[in-house]
């Protein structure tokens, strides 16, 4: 399949495998589905692997070749011919979002949906974040490994972990910083209610994390387990003091769910030279007429590259589409 700059449609009946387009693409951006975080689930029913191969289109005249493969021994990845020690890279070559009857999850459930919307908006407005966050990940492995081996012995990895956690958040915090008047002015025009954004950052907030480790290891050695770090943050959404997943219905929380999504991709578009691909399954299926229209005029304002599915091939959202697909019992066909 060969997309443009404008829209792009994907139609088809129910069932026939527009979602799954959808999520072959987000997963050569970021290495995971947006639907389960264990890719082997996605594999055909009968066969032992799922293999992706992309090509992103940087800047004029730079193109990128990305590959991606899953099955029993877990999911690689290769940019530009070569292996990857971090699927998080992806995310460097191939700036996606994703827009899906599922979205509310990022509301609703707990903080690992919103550290990885976080993070994917960290690593291309700071690209040295992505070696720093993989560095982490392994101290933090290492440090898990000695607390269920040796307990005392763990300490030895609080230095490392404690200075790559600090410059985490840091990071984290910034962008947050950044994003702010983006997500007020998205948020009201998409929904109109009042909703604060808040990043905790993994630790209490009258210490430092290596002192957090220090307090916290008698509890790390009993469980096994480091309690104290970014791996441990969250991005609260609040409604009046409360978690909004206990004031919004399932609808608003949709709906500020996307409203993440789109702050996030203008930030992104203001502070880089990026232009982002989002994803949009079937979004006239989820919103009334009125939040309909607010939804279009917010993504339409993005001038990213859109890809969209529908149940009509006379969809036109976002006007007339410069490429469309049919998709038909797993087929897919140009119109």
């Amino acid at each position: 399949m060969e997309f443009t700059d404008g829209p792009v449609l994907i139609w088809g009946d129910n069932g026939s495998g527009k979602t799954s387009i959808l999520e072959a693409i987000f997963l050569l951006g970021r290495g995971r589905s947006f639907r389960t975080r264990n890719n082997r689930r996605l594999i055909t029913h009968g066969q032992t692997h799922l293999r992706i191969v992309g090509r992103v289109c940087n800047a004029p005249g730079n193109t990128v070749t990305l590959g991606l493969e899953a099955g029993p021994q877990g999911t690689t990845a290769r940019i530009a011919g070569r292996d990857v020690d971090s699927l998080a890279k992806l995310s460097q070559t191939f700036a996606v979002q994703v827009i899906e009857p599922g979205v509310h999850r990022l509301v609703e459930e707990a903080g690992y949906r919103r550290r990885r919307w976080l993070d994917w908006a960290v690593f291309h407005v700071e690209p040295l974040f992505v070696d720093i966050w993989v560095q982490y990940a392994r101290a933090l492995r290492q440090r898990n490994a000695a607390l269920k081996l040796s307990g005392p012995d763990a300490s030895v990895w609080d230095r490392e972990l404690s200075r790559l956690g600090e410059q985490i958040t840091r990071s984290r915090q910034s962008l947050m910083d950044r994003l702010a008047p983006y997500w007020r002015e998205t948020v009201a025009a998409l929904s109109g209610i009042d909703v604060e954004l808040q990043y905790q950052r993994g630790w209490g907030q009258d210490c430092s994390l290596d002192e957090a480790l220090a307090l916290s290891r008698a509890r790390d050695t009993a469980r096994q387990l480091t309690h104290a770090g970014p791996h441990r943050a969250d991005v609260a959404v609040r409604v009046e003091g409360r978690p909004a997943r206990e004031v919004l219905s399932r609808g608003q929380q949709k709906l500020v769910a996307a409203a993440m999504t789109i702050a996030q991709l203008r930030l992104l578009k203001a502070a880089t030279e990026l232009t982002p691909t989002l994803l949009l399954d079937d979004p006239a299926a989820e919103l009334d007429s009125e939040h309909l229209e607010r939804f279009v005029a917010q993504v339409s304002e993005l001038r990213c590259q859109l890809v969209v599915t529908s149940l009509h091939a006379e969809s036109r959202l976002f006007g007339a589409p410069a490429r469309t697909f049919r998709v038909e019992a797993g087929g897919v066909q140009p119109v």
